[in-house]
């Protein structure tokens, strides 16, 4: 019998790297928050993440990011993570515009600037958590 399209994609020694991701996620809009000084507290942080942390939730498996490779080495978790926050990315500001009823150029920059600081924050602390093991 094969294997199912999840079973692929999802192995459970992954699991840690989820829950990291999770928090550089939040740590990337907490400081961009931070930094347009609108972080007011826990609630505004996880309504500003929610659909960025959706958009991870829909790309990350499909692309890879908790296989059994990704759990093995940097040399394959940190390119998936990548991978995966393009298209995580995408979709959460394409929420985040819906929900602002907001499509203008400042959305492409805010676009540019989550592509680049996520990808940096989730490829780090990957690397990172390879090193420390």
């Amino acid at each position: 019998m094969s294997e199912s399209f999840l079973s692929k994609r999802v192995d459970g020694s992954a699991a840690p790297l989820a829950v990291g991701d999770a928090i550089a996620i939040l740590v990337v809009i907490a400081i961009g928050m931070s930094n347009h000084n609108s972080l007011t507290g826990v609630v505004a942080l996880l309504e500003t993440a929610a659909p960025f942390l959706l958009g991870w939730a829909v790309a990350s498996v499909p692309v890879g990011a908790y296989s059994a490779g990704a759990a093995e080495s940097a040399k394959a978790a940190v390119p998936l993570a990548i991978r995966s926050w393009v298209p995580a990315a995408v979709i959460g500001v394409a929420i985040r515009g819906a929900l602002q009823s907001s499509f203008d150029t400042n959305l492409a920059i805010f676009l540019a600037v989550m592509l680049a600081t996520g990808s940096v924050a989730l490829a780090g602390w990957r690397w990172v958590a390879f090193k420390l093991r």
